[in-house]
């Protein structure tokens, strides 16, 4: 899910910064967009410093809609930000989670310069660095209404996200396995398509399968994880998904690799998964759930997992409980929570599961979110042909603010490893996640070849 915003930010701190982390997102001014003929008053010159005011008086130049600067000149300002017309403006002040994405859209407010960095500013500011008042609790004033997740509305929420075209995707994900999750670069000068393939290793490994294990996989995207376990790891794998378009790309693809007898992809909802099976995992499906649900997840975990079986939930998450970004959850990702650890225990205390591991790759999420953003520039004018310029810029945003949460540590990335609580057939240690396969010693020594 991501919105990523790209940064020489997270992982651009040091060596290995990869040609991603280093690219940046200018957005500039909709094109044609005149001044407006409004006049500014001096009271809303006020208004607009008491704006920066709330968020700490970051290193952003402030125009208004007659084309002058608000705030002083300064010295490494990150961005420039520019209202078009006064009500823009006073929308931003009534709910600016909500209805800055849409103003940005509509191009009645522009930004030019370093949209990921002028993200992760508001994001830092609006946290814990700003001192409490009534001014900051009016900006902060959030109209969050949380969209259900029914049987029905789940289908709604998952066919406006993921099934907005396969060729759209197509366009920036990587070309391995088309991976809409979470890349684990343990070398970070990997391509993306590098760490999406060292993704599925690592989960692949942390369930600990063996030829003739029967999986079950609830959300699985465009089918690429149940592929490759499949393919590398000699199991047989139920998948469950409710994308109509992602379902039909995935059976498509089983076909063509003589794999439709070891991989079946069911269109239907997670709850009603039947059998029994010796794993279970979940990657990037959790955060579509709803807490309200999270129970319920758990007691389909509890009847299909066999007395010894494990299993693995990868998801977007959060240090503590909070609702969704309301303009993410309005426009892009509807019926999206990303949980806190405490949240998802949920799923496993009613049902005697024990969590076996936890690993947080945020910073791999923000950096796979850069390779995305990055990608997703190169095919701009092919997507603005494809869908609209607002679509274009939604979708910007929304990397680009995602990439930001990340960097700042408003979203986690958690891969939690579970089993039954009286199962002892688990591993005595991490070392059998690290131990490289012959065909990874081979790809790293190509990337060393490369570089040399």
């Amino acid at each position: 899910m991501s919105a990523n915003i790209e940064m020489d930010q997270e992982m651009g701190q040091g060596r290995g910064q990869s040609d991603a982390s280093r690219a940046r997102t200018s957005v500039k001014p909709a094109a044609g967009r005149s001044l407006s003929t409004q006049s500014v008053t001096a009271l809303d010159r006020w208004i607009a410093r008491k704006m920066l005011a709330v968020v700490g008086d970051p290193p952003i130049v402030l125009k208004l809609w007659d084309g002058f600067d608000v705030t002083a000149p300064q010295d490494g300002a990150v961005a420039v930000l520019q209202y078009h017309r006064r009500s823009a403006m006073l929308k931003t002040i009534l709910n600016p989670e909500l209805y800055f994405g849409d103003l940005y859209a509509s191009g009645e407010v522009s930004v030019s310069g370093d949209l990921v960095k002028f993200m992760e500013i508001i994001y830092d500011n609006l946290g814990n660095k700003v001192q409490k008042s009534w001014l900051r609790s009016l900006v902060l004033w959030l109209q969050h209404r949380r969209i259900a997740n029914s049987f029905d509305k789940a289908k709604d929420n998952i066919y406006h996200h993921y099934d907005i075209g396969n060729d759209f995707y197509r366009l920036w994900l990587d070309q391995a396995e088309m991976q809409y999750t979470c890349a684990y670069f343990p070398d970070q000068d990997m391509t993306l398509e590098q760490a999406q393939v060292a993704k599925l290793h690592h989960v692949c490994r942390k369930l600990e399968l063996k030829p003739g294990d029967r999986v079950v996989e609830a959300g699985c995207g465009w089918g690429g994880l149940a592929l490759f376990m499949a393919k590398h790891y000699g199991v047989v794998v139920t998948a469950y998904n409710i994308s109509r378009e992602q379902v039909a790309f995935a059976r498509e693809r089983a076909a063509s690799e003589g794999l439709s007898d070891r991989v079946e992809y069911v269109l239907d909802d997670y709850r009603n998964i039947s059998g029994e099976f010796d794993a279970f995992v979940s990657v990037g499906m959790l955060e579509h759930v709803g807490k309200p649900d999270f129970e319920t997840l758990g007691a389909v975990i509890n009847r299909c997992l066999k007395p010894e079986g494990r299993g693995l939930i990868h998801s977007i998450g959060r240090n503590r409980p909070a609702p969704m970004n309301a303009w993410i959850e309005r426009r892009v990702f509807p019926g999206a929570y990303p949980p806190s650890l405490q949240e998802m225990m949920q799923i496993f205390e009613p049902n005697a599961l024990s969590v076996l591991d936890v690993e947080n790759l945020r910073l791999h999420y923000s950096l796979t979110l850069q390779n995305w953003l990055q990608r997703y520039e190169q095919h701009s004018d092919e997507i603005t042909t494809m869908m609209d310029a607002a679509f274009v810029k939604t979708w910007r945003l929304y990397l680009a603010g995602s990439i930001a949460a990340f960097n700042v540590g408003e979203l986690q990335l958690f891969q939690v490893v579970f089993s039954r609580a009286q199962n002892n057939q688990v591993p005595w240690s991490r070392e059998h996640l690290y131990r490289q396969r012959p065909v990874e010693v081979a790809a790293a020594r190509q990337r060393q070849a490369r570089s040399a």
